[in-house]
């Protein structure tokens, strides 16, 4: 994975201004998370802030190492700093589906701390990851102490439940390049409501959309071939680039065949 933007003289100015009290032996990967302009870590208050970084616990998964499964309970908040996370679930025994691949900096683990039920997905590592946890006991006793912050929580939930009605849409009535346009805008999107970003770049193969959009794989490198044509993507090895982020959102507005 690429280090991040600002290379480490960035990222020691940034730990040094939220106080970064953990110990991460000089890995310039592990504050992404929270530092990260796009993240929605920085919309919280400043204070809350502070709260949180003097909590945080880094958490390092190899490749293929699983986070959670699905029935597990919840152990708090996350947040991935690197990496990319496999979230999936069993559609038959040994049958796996493919749901989403996470990329940084990426909150989850709030809908446990709502509602305090197991875990509803299974989640591995696809590659090397860095991720920050707050456990749940932790995370509670914050919230106790700073209310305001299950706002900024209800607002990340909110996010997310709107991309997922985004993709039961997309499988009832869309066509093809359409379904996969809006999933392209969709994973690079970080699901913040007050202050929305996109990414440029998604590390995913064309048989990983495939799979998430229960399309077969020569459809979707139809479909890509065709994007990118006409600029608005660009196919790299197991990199999707969004060149037009705003023509790919009104080819995703497309009901048509």
């Amino acid at each position: 994975m690429t280090c991040m933007e600002g290379g480490h003289a960035g990222v020691t100015a940034q730990r040094e201004r939220l106080g970064a009290p953990w110990r991460d032996s000089g890995d310039p990967h592990v504050a992404r998370a929270m530092i990260a302009p796009e993240s929605w870590f920085q919309t919280l208050p400043r204070p809350l802030q502070l709260e949180l970084s003097r909590r945080v616990q880094p958490r390092y998964l190899h490749a293929g190492e699983r986070l959670c499964a699905r029935g597990d309970a919840p152990d708090g908040f996350y947040g991935l700093s690197d990496g990319i996370l496999r979230v999936s679930g069993l559609v038959a025994p040994g049958a796996e589906a493919l749901l989403a691949l996470v990329q940084p900096p990426h909150w989850f683990g709030e809908l446990g701390l709502f509602d305090g039920q197991p875990r509803t997905h299974d989640v591995h590592a696809e590659t090397d990851a860095v991720l920050l946890h707050l456990p749940q006991a932790v995370m509670l006793a914050v919230l106790e102490r700073e209310p305001a912050g299950w706002l900024h929580l209800g607002r990340l939930l909110a996010g997310k439940m709107r991309s997922v009605f985004v993709s039961f849409e997309q499988m009832q009535m869309l066509a093809p390049r359409a379904r996969v346009a809006r999933r392209l805008v969709m994973m690079a999107s970080d699901h913040q409501v007050d202050r929305p970003t996109l990414r440029r770049e998604l590390a995913l193969s064309q048989d990983q959309l495939a799979r998430m959009l229960s399309l077969s794989r020569q459809t979707v490198n139809e479909v890509l071939a065709a994007l990118e044509a006409d600029g608005l993507v660009r196919r790299r090895r197991r990199v999707i680039e969004l060149l037009d982020p705003e023509g790919l959102k009104a080819d995703g507005m497309s009901v048509g065949p």
